[in-house]
């Protein structure tokens, strides 16, 4: 049990010492220069989004989990992962939430139980630590991947626009002064993300010292180059379990429980789990609600068509599908109207609608423009730049209009140079070098679409204010390739092609139908014969799962599990079906019982029978591989050249036994009968050749152990969570 006594003054140290890295950052990085939105985009630090209401309920129980005999209170768990909830919805602004996103946030926090309970002290253990210069060294001067990835647009993967540069890179000196300006909660984001980079960078060294410590002996390099180099000539015969069905094989109840006796440790199970088996009635819209989409498809295309290219966003997202509003730019190569008359079409027309999968597409020509295949720009930054307080720009947009005109008229009056304005004014820290010359690029490059087109769309030499995220940019166009195409402007509405109420409650009736008939685990199995249903199985679920393969947002179907008996059934509607579901097995951590694994222990001791009897066969019918095949009417199978590191072995597949036993066996020799992964057999070697090494010890010793340190990484961490007494009822968190 932990001391609370003794480890509250241990927290305040870390306090202290997160506190003072953080003084330490604000000495070092400069003008304080705050960012707008840095707390949403620093605290998604594991992608935690989103919260509920209220995410306990349920259960009675006081704990939520156990490790190394370490109660995990409840209460004291819940607190931490409300915590991290309220600051999210603080930075999100809303109180929405998604069970996927609540689910993260409660792994996350168990993670840090883990982590605290099981991986620190190993760490505690070989003196690992992290230094104040190396923990800024990773947060500000070079910040680690996941920094740069968690201030990054998931969908995207573009930065914030408040950490880049006009081309979409990292901008470091805005990361600094970000860092430096940081108040308040923002403050505590910001030690987070400190205690995030001190964890990785401590499980690093420590995975480093686990692989610098692989050591490959001479012994096991030489045998490994031996099996390599080795050709054998064999000859073997195989009686295959197979050759007799398991229907003519009797086995008893008393055999069953031996084998289980003598194999007991094959049926241990690391963790509780359930496992369920399902069927599922998909919800699809009908012919009916087909035509109905359909003719509403229509009538929007016929109104599309009154409506002007200024009505057109409004009209879009009142008809399309979740109010989205779709307008497009397309060329030739990436135009998505089949229909080629949208090239010589007036600006105005409406395609469609046609049938796309799951929408009805209706389509607008809103505009033709004919651009070059390729530009040259430079760039003056007019930034609106955010207060440190208040995060508010301290430059409105009109602010920057108003510069920028003033210093276009000074430029094209020759009072002062582009490559003057480009080094004493551009807020673009990263275009100065080059005298804001970004090079050429086409539209396919990462750029805002202003910033590019004003360049793809101008004429050379013309320099105009353009309107960005970033502020406004005075852009001159260098050149422009001779080269242009046209670009398609289309407005688009979608009509999703969805079962309409009537069509789902049918077919939930006969969900509810099925079950109603088959509600016990007996009749479940018979019912889906008769009906000739597929049936699919979900093994190995946690109390924790949020998901199962095919079934989406099925947490609910995961919760029931855990509460239902043994064979009981339940009906569950899910976004687009609905699903029978049946409990099938109740796996409890440890040894399962014999009665949950009574099929499959019995269709082991089938085989083991199997291999009793062949074994006496084998014995009585002579000591070499062609009596025992004469003898037995089996196929004599004989193999040249083969190589000892081969596992796949002609006529009898992948038999681990069967090639274990030819690379211990010496030339001349024949073995025993042997019972094999896939049957029972005798096995001779004629001869065996070594060829020449093409690699030396050293250089088999150095893949070995690179083989080894790959396996390393997950490999360690999994191995100390099962050496732990580990009880996890997060589920029970909701």
């Amino acid at each position: 049990m932990i001391n609370k006594k003794n480890a509250q003054p241990v927290e305040k140290n870390e306090e202290k010492d997160n506190m003072s890295i953080l003084e330490s950052i604000r000495k070092r990085t400069g003008l304080l220069v705050g960012i707008v939105g840095l707390a949403l985009v620093i605290f998604i630090l594991q992608s935690l989004l989103g919260s509920g209401a209220s995410i306990f309920g349920g259960s009675d129980e006081t704990t939520v989990g156990k490790i190394n005999g370490t109660k995990i209170d409840r209460n004291e768990f819940a607190a931490k992962v409300e915590n991290q909830l309220n600051m999210i919805r603080q930075n999100r602004q809303t109180q929405d939430v998604d069970d996927a996103t609540r689910g993260q946030v409660v792994d996350y926090v168990w993670n840090q139980y883990i982590n605290d309970l099981i991986i620190k002290p190993q760490y505690d253990k070989l003196g690992i630590m992290v230094g104040d210069d190396e923990k800024y060294q990773k947060v500000v001067m070079e910040p680690m991947p996941f920094i740069i990835q968690q201030i990054s647009d998931p969908q995207t993967g573009q930065l914030n626009p408040n950490f880049a540069k006009a081309d979409g890179s990292f901008d470091p000196n805005k990361w600094k002064q970000a860092i430096q300006s940081v108040t308040g909660d923002q403050e505590l984001a910001v030690l987070q993300m400190e205690d995030q980079v001190v964890q990785m960078r401590m499980g690093e060294k420590y995975i480093s010292l686990i692989k610098k410590g692989m050591y490959v002996t001479s012994a096991e390099a030489k045998a490994v180059m031996a099996n390599n180099t080795t050709q054998a000539n064999i000859s073997y015969v195989m009686k295959p379990y197979t050759l007799v069905s398991d229907s003519a094989v009797s086995v008893t109840d008393s055999d069953i429980q031996k084998y289980y006796n003598e194999h007991i440790y094959e049926f241990y199970n690391p963790e509780t789990t359930r496992s369920l088996e399902y069927v599922t009635y998909n919800v699809l819209a009908s012919e009916k609600d087909l035509a109905a989409v359909e003719s509403d498809a229509k009538r929007a295309a016929e109104d599309f068509k009154t409506k002007s290219i200024k009505e057109d966003s409004a009209f879009i997202q009142a008809e399309s599908e979740n109010g989205v509003v779709t307008i497009q730019d397309f060329t030739k190569k990436t135009m998505i109207i089949r229909d080629s008359s949208i090239y010589t079409a007036p600006v105005g027309s409406v395609f469609g609608p046609y049938n796309e999968g799951a929408y009805f597409k209706i389509y607008k020509l809103q505009g033709i423009k004919s651009i070059a295949d390729s530009a040259k720009v430079r760039h003056i930054l007019i930034g609106t730049q955010p207060d440190p307080k208040t995060q508010q720009p301290t430059r409105s947009i009109a602010d920057c209009k108003r510069i920028a005109d003033s210093l276009i008229g000074l430029i094209k009056t020759k009072k002062v140079s582009f490559d003057t304005l480009v080094k004493t004014v551009s807020d673009d820290q990263g275009s100065k070098t080059n005298g804001g010359d970004y090079g050429w690029f086409d539209e396919n490059k990462q750029f805002v679409e202003p910033f590019k087109m004003a360049g793809l769309i101008g004429t050379k030499g013309n320099i105009s204010p353009v309107e960005t995220q970033f502020g406004v940019h005075i852009i001159e166009v260098l050149d422009v390739s001779k080269t242009r195409h046209n670009t398609y402007k289309l407005a688009q509405i979608f009509k999703l092609i969805a079962p309409s109420d009537e069509t789902n409650q049918m077919i939930f009736a006969k969900a509810s139908e099925f079950a109603g008939k088959n509600n016990t685990g007996e009749l479940f199995d018979k019912g889906i014969e008769t009906e000739k249903l597929t049936k699919r199985i979900a093994d190995n679920l946690k109390e924790s799962d949020r998901s199962i393969v095919g079934l989406d947002n099925a947490r609910e179907i995961v919760r029931w599990a855990y509460t239902a008996k043994k064979g009981e059934i339940n009906v569950f509607s899910l976004t687009d079906k609905h699903v029978v579901v049946k409990l099938a097995t109740i796996n409890t951590k440890g040894t399962k019982p014999l009665e949950d694994v009574k099929d499959e222990v019995k269709a082991k001791a089938i085989v083991a029978k199997k291999a009793e009897q062949f074994l006496k066969e084998f014995a009585a019918a002579g000591t070499s591989v062609s009596q025992i095949a004469t003898k037995l009417n089996l196929n004599e199978t004989t193999m040249e050249d083969f190589n000892l590191s081969n596992r796949n072995i002609k006529g009898a597949g992948i038999d681990n036994v069967l090639s274990g036993t030819i690379a211990g066996l010496k030339s001349g020799t024949t073995s025993k009968p042997i019972a094999g992964d896939n049957g029972v057999f005798v096995v001779q070697i004629v001869s065996k050749k070594q060829n020449p090494s093409q690699t030396d010890e050293t250089s088999v010793k150095r893949q070995l152990e690179a083989m080894y340190s790959n396996k390393a990484d997950q490999s360690s961490f999994t191995a100390l969570q099962e050496m732990t007494d580990i009880e996890d009822h997060k589920g029970r968190i909701e």
